[in-house]
């Protein structure tokens, strides 16, 4: 169930924003950002488009982000309470937590013990996802883009045919020879 109006629709994105950018943190995308927390430099989770990721069905994730965000959110008001800490409420509870705040809650939600680990670990696992391997979109098309985390990795466009090649070896020398069946293609024959 998608939020009913825009209001709550934005609230849950910048939960999930503020939550991904808690498990890579990027810049602020402009002084007034309030998700992302600005604890790094260069774009995070959100830069390489986690929430794209998050709700692209083939994660399994998107249909239960409404509860995400609920539930992140009712964790960040218990947190405050307990710490005495008074939350801005023109924003989301999660979204008003100061960065440490934010990282001490996710640890909280990912330790050992915790009943809602795996639900905790599988949110925060999509959000390095998307910056390590830019699952939700074609690796040329990212790279073109700008993906930070690719980018940030040092992997290169492709050739100007599409393919990639390694010109240099890894280990500095070739480790085998191709199986003289190997098509021009480097498919098996």
């Amino acid at each position: 169930m998608q939020p009913r109006t825009p209001d709550e629709r934005q609230a849950r994105t910048m939960t999930l924003e503020a939550f991904a950018d808690t498990i890579v943190p990027g810049e602020k995308r402009s002084p007034d950002d309030r998700a992302i927390a600005g604890a790094s430099t260069g774009g995070g989770a959100v830069a390489a488009g986690a929430i794209e990721l998050l709700e692209w069905d083939a994660t399994g994730l998107s249909s239960g982000l409404d509860d995400f965000a609920r539930l992140l959110n009712d964790h960040a008001r218990e947190y405050a309470t307990g710490y005495r800490l008074v939350l801005d409420e023109s924003v989301p509870p999660f979204v008003a937590l100061a960065f440490q705040h934010r990282t001490a809650l996710v640890q909280r939600l990912t330790s050992p013990g915790h009943p809602e680990k795996p639900f905790w670990v599988s949110l925060a696992l999509f959000s390095n996802m998307a910056f390590d391997s830019a699952a939700h979109m074609h690796t040329a098309d990212a790279l073109a883009a700008g993906h930070p985390g690719l980018t940030a990795m040092g992997i290169t466009l492709p050739d100007p045919d599409g393919l990639w090649r390694f010109p240099e070896y890894s280990y500095g020398r070739r480790l085998a020879d191709p199986h003289p069946d190997t098509t021009p293609s480097g498919s098996p024959a």
